[in-house]
C-alpha cells in the first residue's frame, strides 16, 4: 500500500496537471482518499476556483480510490474514466478538498470478480468537495480498470 507521499509523488510525476495545480494528498487508503488545491493556480475571472480544477480534483480523489484498492487487492490494471457527472453548488473562494470513496463499497466484490475473469470492470466512485468544511459540490464517475498483462 502506498502511503500518501508516495502517492502525492506518483500523481505528481504520472499526472503533471496535478503538480501544476498545487495537489497534495492528506489522507489515502482504500476506503477513500482526501485531496486539497489551493485557490492560487485554479483560479477563475471571478477569484474563484474554476470549475474544470474543481472537477480535476475531484476525478483525481477517485481515481486514486481505485488505484490504491487495485494495488491492496494485488492486481495490475490500466484505470480510465468512462464517465462523470459533476455537480456546483456554491462557489469556491480559497483552498478546497474533494474526498472519494467507493458509490457502493458491496460492489467491490463483483469488481474483482469481473476483472478476473474479463480482465476489465467498471465501479462507481464519488467525490464530495468541500470548502472549509462546507459542501461546495460532488462528481459522481464511472471507472473501468483494463487487466496490464494478460493471463497466460
Amino acid at each position: 500500500m502506498l502511503d500518501e507521499r508516495a502517492l502525492e509523488d506518483y500523481l505528481h510525476a504520472q499526472i503533471p496537471l496535478s503538480a501544476a495545480m498545487g495537489v497534495s494528498v492528506v489522507s489515502a487508503d482504500g476506503d477513500g482518499v482526501l485531496l486539497r488545491a489551493p485557490l492560487g493556480p485554479n483560479v477563475n475571472h471571478k477569484k474563484t476556483v474554476f470549475g474544470g480544477s474543481a472537477s480535476a480534483v475531484a476525478i483525481l480523489a477517485a481515481w486514486s480510490v481505485l488505484y490504491l484498492r487495485l494495488i491492496e487487492a494485488g492486481r495490475d490494471g490500466e484505470i480510465v474514466i468512462q464517465s462523470n457527472e459533476t455537480a456546483y453548488e456554491r462557489p469556491i473562494a480559497t483552498e478546497f478538498e474533494a474526498r472519494a470513496e467507493l458509490a457502493d463499497p458491496g460492489a467491490w466484490p463483483r469488481f474483482l470478480t469481473m476483472f478476473d475473469r474479463k480482465g476489465r470492470a467498471r465501479l462507481e466512485i464519488r467525490s464530495v468537495l468541500t470548502c472549509r468544511g462546507t459542501v461546495v459540490g460532488g462528481l459522481r464517475g464511472n471507472f473501468v480498470a483494463l487487466r496490464r498483462h494478460p493471463r497466460t
